[in-house]
């Protein structure tokens, strides 16, 4: 291969200057560490790149024409929706993915929102800032009744990394786990179809990527078989979830909340449905479950092996389409 030159299409979404390079600098002598890159500056960006890292810019087809010496694209992100896979390939371009790199941040955040949402932190505490507990007649506030996650039914969609680990921190909770089978795949042992799963679950959280098979997956119909004391969390891809859908079946009471941490455009410079402030029982963050500084670190750390395995002649984490 020539002399290896990389360039970082969106560093800015990964650090404001609180991670360590070093090791990614190192790991090539020519990079060049981009902010971030506008469609109309890939042309540039990626003429002379032999590796190019991308968290969230789109390479397409037109994009990879324009980058005849790139021989490896590592995502900065489990995710490869914004890859052309099939125009990489015919291109001779290998990619790669980071793997378990947020598993811990992820699953924190998957729990501090399922325990807010089942335990009603957000009323209780309005409670207190308009003085109901200050007037109540008893020490313990129980005009907003809550049940323990013990004994109640979890559904996992997406068996992955992430998935295998909030299964994991469901039990100790002592929450029953139901796996679902694989959207739009064959049926597999011990795994449990899905439209059974939303019927059966309390509570139902999201790890499956965003393809064809998955998007929108989650809709009013779907909604509509969910048990109306159902919670849904989405930390996987915004695009899983019909928004629109999301937000009625919240105001009518069809499910009990909903935690949300992916949108389908971040960031919602457009609005979303899920953005307004009549929809009860709604948590909704902004793309930061996988942001935790340890995580972000072994995010780098990842490329850099990445980077140093494919130099090396033993590509890891490839991803075909």
């Amino acid at each position: 291969m020539d002399a290896a030159k990389g360039v970082f299409l969106d560093l800015h979404t990964v650090t404001d200057g609180d991670l360590d390079l070093g090791a990614l600098t190192a790991s090539m002598p020519d990079w060049d560490m981009r902010p971030a890159t506008a469609t109309d500056e890939l042309g540039f960006a990626l003429q002379e790149a032999t590796i190019a890292v991308s968290n969230k810019v789109a390479l397409d087809r037109r994009a990879l024409r324009h980058a005849p010496r790139l021989k490896l694209v590592c995502v900065a992100a489990t995710g490869t929706n914004n890859i052309d896979l099939g125009a990489a390939a015919a291109q001779g371009i290998t990619v790669c993915n980071a793997r378990g790199y947020a598993t811990a941040s992820v699953v924190e955040h998957v729990f501090m929102t399922i325990l807010a949402l089942s335990h009603r932190l957000h009323v209780h505490q309005q409670a207190i800032a308009q003085g109901g507990w200050q007037a109540a007649d008893r020490f313990a506030l129980l005009d907003y009744p809550f049940s323990e996650l013990a004994g109640k039914t979890l559904g996992i969609v997406g068996y992955g990394e992430l998935g295998r680990a909030v299964a994991t921190a469901g039990g100790a909770f002592g929450l029953n786990i139901v796996i679902a089978q694989r959207p739009g795949g064959p049926p597999q042992a011990g795994r449990c179809p899905f439209g059974e799963l939303l019927e059966r679950c309390d509570i139902i959280s999201l790890h499956c990527p965003l393809t064809a098979a998955t998007r929108n997956l989650i809709g009013a119909n779907e909604l509509e078989r969910m048990r109306t004391g159902a919670l849904l969390v989405n930390t996987a891809r915004g695009g899983i979830v019909d928004e629109q859908a999301l937000a009625t079946a919240l105001r009518n009471g069809q499910i009990a909340g909903a935690a949300v941490d992916v949108l389908t455009e971040e960031p919602p410079a457009h609005g979303n449905p899920l953005l307004t402030d009549d929809i009860p029982n709604l948590i909704v963050t902004p793309h930061i479950a996988w942001a935790g500084l340890q995580s972000r670190q072994h995010l780098i750390n990842e490329i850099v092996a990445n980077i140093q395995a494919f130099l090396a002649g033993v590509p890891r984490n490839v991803v075909s389409g």
